[in-house]
């Protein structure tokens, strides 16, 4: 997993999370494989009984145009639907990507305050993100 986002990590686009963080939330991560190949994963953070976030999304690039990432995605809103949640948050660069999968941009402002003291404080552009937050009501 950690060298299929190394260089997201290294430019910023993802959040770096260690070896140890993986393994405590692993039940988190939905992955996509072709034959016995890792080539995407996100996982899906719960904040809260009604609000979950989708983070660590990556598709290999040889994989990219073959909707892998907008199965992830759905596969993380029917999991968050099947748990009762009626909020999907997401920060992201990929802003139209979301918009087509029925995300909703909002302000930043308005995402949980623990959501940046627990994880936009470790990013490397912290505290001058140009990452845009979108929500999907379920």
């Amino acid at each position: 997993m950690q060298q299929l986002v190394a260089s997201e990590v290294e430019s910023g686009v993802i959040l770096a999370r260690s070896d140890d963080e993986i393994a405590t939330n692993i039940r988190s991560y939905i992955i996509a494989m072709d034959k016995e190949k890792l080539v995407g994963f996100c996982a899906l953070h719960i904040h809260s009984p009604k609000l979950a976030e989708i983070r660590s999304m990556i598709v290999d690039a040889l994989y990219r145009g073959h909707h892998i990432g907008s199965t992830l995605v759905d596969q993380a809103c029917e999991e968050g639907r099947i748990l009762g949640l009626d909020e999907i948050l997401v920060l992201t660069y990929q802003k139209r990507f979301f918009e087509n999968l029925g995300f909703l941009e909002i302000p930043k402002e308005s995402i949980p305050e623990h959501k940046i003291w627990a994880d936009c404080i470790k990013c490397k552009h912290f505290p001058i993100c140009n990452e845009v937050s979108l929500i999907k009501m379920l």
